[in-house]
């Protein structure tokens, strides 16, 4: 697995449900943002992908919430991806509290969709590989 890579996030008022907190649909675009933003640091732009033919598509994602969060809170989000040996991969994300503290945990896995076959290929990291400049960042 490659190191995590992380972006900070401020909580938002407006991100909070009745009880407070941040809404738990919130957590999914923190991880959104996050691996976005791993493939930005790494190369890797949107127009890039779709000028290849393919696009990142999510399979599974699984979050357990550990800790609250609430509005002005600051935190980090970590971005790890694991490599295995067929179509897919898994991300590892972690939300943590300015503390250290882990709000949530965050597991998912993904594929590369080619974009014209409708199908998954066959070697995902050749795929991230190929296109990044920094393919160290995703554990490449």
């Amino acid at each position: 697995m490659s190191e995590p890579f992380s972006v900070p996030v401020t909580v938002r008022g407006y991100e909070t449900d009745v009880q407070g907190h941040l809404n738990q649909a919130v957590y999914l675009n923190y991880a959104e943002h996050a691996r976005w933003s791993l493939l930005r640091a790494a190369g890797i732009s949107q127009s890039a992908l779709i000028g290849s033919g393919v696009g990142p598509v999510a399979l599974e994602t699984t979050i357990r919430y550990k800790r609250e969060l609430l509005a002005g809170d600051e935190a980090e989000v970590t971005c790890a991806f694991e490599w295995g040996g067929g179509k897919t991969f898994r991300i590892e994300q972690s939300v943590l509290k300015a503390d250290g503290t882990v709000a949530a945990e965050i597991t998912a896995v993904g594929g590369v969709l080619d974009l014209e076959k409708r199908r998954l290929v066959a070697d995902p990291a050749g795929v991230f590989k190929k296109l990044a400049s920094d393919p160290g960042l995703f554990g490449l």
